[in-house]
Formats: structure tokens, sequence, C-alpha cells
């Protein structure tokens, strides 16, 4: 069936990429589905970040901030539009069901139910576009679990992680980030693009579910396995690894060295750097089940090796050797070592006053790179263009 074809988009929007000439509409706030519609961005997309009168929550999520703006919405919005629409008002409501039936994706992690009660539902929307790929976020998906709301640290904590994290004889710790959302949000990127795929072969949109809870059980991966698969609930063991060993921090002469030795060749090679090449040849850590099975007496022999010289200076002599490591970083010397290794970890999105910092794409493509057109917008930065432009007719359908 033709798709009606879309009235030009105001002229900021051109741009290179393998998404160029998709347009997002992002109903979605604070994390998971900005930081998908972000990385489409990146990618050339058009993306047009819906906000209430207020903004996107995170827009107050201070401190830290850049001048005055949060630098946690700075991290997740580059390559956006800003429209504010007050959904309850029925003209903004409208025009926001205006945007859903030109838009190629349209995201947002409401509750289940919110979007319906403007119209702007999965089922409503698709019989006025029915090629629109819709991605849903919600915390515990839109069955049994509708009703409750879903924050990355309700999801860390029930879906067991937090029962994995931290030592043995103490509490349970939350992850450092929200890790269930910016996971969420990558497979919601994921789902978009599989459904776009499908749209272009068929011509058929579709209804896109992510969920933070699925999200963290497919993200606790061997955990998960042990559970579903062997009927063993893994508890936490601090740093070490329940299946490798050694597979965790030592301390050095000044700071702590990850050391992942995930194979038996790779364990003979830390102990040739580490001048002790017998332990290797001991029955008890000659093979990673045996190394397992006696951590606890081969870690002092590891230790009193490592606290010989510092950090960096392992880090060097094992990556010679091919062991993997790694010292224990700030977040400043994690960038630091990603300069080091060329990987040009901060670019500069947008220009002047309103040049801003923010971390690279993590994608590399050889033809079609990653492009950082707009900073992160203010708020309805972009209303006043946006809704001449969803006020004007559209054009005649075409195939």
């Amino acid at each position: 069936m033709p798709r009606s074809a879309k009235p030009e988009a105001p002229p900021t929007t051109t741009g290179a990429g393998p998404l160029a000439g998709v347009l997002v509409a992002d109903f979605s706030r604070v994390l998971a589905g900005p930081y998908a519609t972000m990385l489409l961005a990146d990618l050339g997309a058009d993306v047009i970040k819906v906000e209430g009168p207020n903004g996107d929550d995170t827009r107050t999520w201070t401190p830290p901030v850049r001048g005055e703006v949060s630098t946690y919405y700075l991290g997740v919005n580059r390559g956006k539009r800003s429209l504010v629409l007050d959904l309850r008002d029925e003209r903004d409501a409208e025009a926001a069901r205006e945007l859903a039936r030109r838009a190629d994706v349209l995201i947002e992690n409401l509750r289940p139910g919110g979007m319906a009660k403007y119209g702007l539902d999965f089922a409503t929307v698709r019989r006025d576009n029915p090629g629109l790929v819709y991605a849903s976020i919600t915390g515990f998906g839109s069955g049994a679990g509708r009703d409750v709301p879903g924050y990355d640290l309700m999801v860390q904590a029930v879906s067991g992680l937090m029962s994995l994290t931290g030592e043995p004889d103490g509490p349970p710790y939350r992850a450092g980030i929200s890790v269930f959302d910016v996971m969420a949000g990558n497979h919601a990127a994921i789902g978009i693009l599989a459904a776009l795929r499908h749209r272009d072969a068929t011509r058929e949109g579709q209804l896109v579910e992510v969920n933070l809870l699925s999200s963290a059980l497919t993200g606790l991966v061997n955990h998960s396995s042990a559970y579903a698969a062997g009927g063993t609930v893994p508890y936490r063991m601090g740093n070490a690894h329940p299946s490798v060993c050694p597979y965790e921090p030592f301390p050095t002469a000044d700071r702590d060295l990850v050391v992942t030795a995930a194979n038996d060749g790779q364990f003979r090679k830390l102990c040739t750097v580490l001048g002790i090449p017998e332990t290797a040849d001991d029955p008890r850590f000659a093979h990673n089940a045996d190394r397992t099975a006696h951590r606890d007496e081969l870690h002092p022999l590891l230790t009193e090796r490592f606290v010989t010289r510092g950090a960096e200076e392992w880090f060097d002599l094992l990556v010679a050797a091919g062991v993997p490591c790694g010292p224990i970083n700030t977040i400043d010397g994690g960038f630091a070592l990603a300069e080091r290794f060329g990987l040009d970890p901060v670019v500069n999105v947008g220009e002047g006053e309103r040049a801003v910092p923010t971390t690279r794409h993590p994608i590399r493509f050889s033809a079609t790179p990653a492009t950082y057109r707009l900073p992160p917008p203010e708020l309805d930065e972009h209303g006043d263009e946006l809704r001449k432009w969803l006020a004007e007719p559209e054009a005649n359908d075409r195939d």
C-alpha cells in the first residue's frame, strides 16, 4: 500500500547516516527511551522529542551541571529537537496525533494505557499510519505487571542483580549506573531497527515491546542460565567469579588490578610474568576447575607477587604477555585509557556557547559513520517550527 509523503521538515534535520529520512516521534522521558532515541539520532534519524510543559524529568536532576543544565539530561538527548505539547490540551493532543501519523517510529515509556487517553496508543495510531513502528518500554510488561511502576533500582532489586552484587557477608548493592535502563534502551533500539527492516520488506509496521525486568533477566546471562538450566541460585561473591579463577582484583603496590586469566594458557602466562611458573603445574591450579575449587589457596600466592609492583607496570607487562587485566580506574582514568588507545571517546556537539562535550557513539561504521548534528535541545527550542510544520497539509500519496 502506498505510504503518504511527509511535508518538508525544517532544514535542520538534513543529515547523513544509515537512518537518514527516518522520523522518530519520541514521547519517552528519563533514560531508557531517550538513550535509545539518541542512538538512533546519531545514526541519522530525525528525532522529535515531545515534552510536557515542565520538560523531561532529567532536566532538573542535579548536580552535576554544565552551566545551569543537568549533565544527566545532556548525556542522553543530543541530536534531537524539542517540542512542548501538553497532551491534556486537545489542540496539543491533536498535534501529537498528527506527529504520530507522519512518523516512521514512535517510542514511549508511559505506564501501560497512558497513551490511550490521548488517542496515541498503538491500535489507534496504526489505523492512520499502518507502517508505523511503535516501541513501548515498560517496567514489567503490559500484562499482569502493567500497574507496577518501573524504576531501574526496583528492577535491580527484584531481578536478583543486587543479590549478586557486594561482599558475601555484606549487604546487597545496586550497580553504579542504571544498568537495566541502559540495557532496555539498547534492546528498544535493536527492536526498532529489526521492525524497520521488516517494514521495508512488507510496508507493515508493528508493536515492539521492551520491559526492564525481561532486559534484566537476559542481561544476567550466566547467572540466569545457572538458574534456568542448572537449577542453581547464585549469590554474591564480592568481585570473584563463580566459574573462572583468577577473575578478580588483586592489590598491587599502589592500587588494585583486575586480572581475568580465563583459561589455562592465560593462567600459565600470568604465572610466568609473576615469576612463579611452577604454580601453573601445581595439580591444585592446573585447570580452571581446579583453580575455582582451590581459589582460597591460590589468591595469596598471586597477591604476594602483585604487591611488588604498581598496577600500571603490571598492566603493561601482563598485556604484553597476552594476559587480560586492567587497573581499577575512576571515570577520568577510563576516558584517559580510551584516548591512549585512539578511541577518541569525547565529541563536541553544537557550536559556540551551545557546544557540549559528550561521549562518542559506541558503534563505528566504515561507510555511514555516526553524526552529531544538534546539541541537546533547550525546552521547546524547536516548538514554533515544528508546530507550523504539523499544521501544514500532507503532500499527496505517492508510490
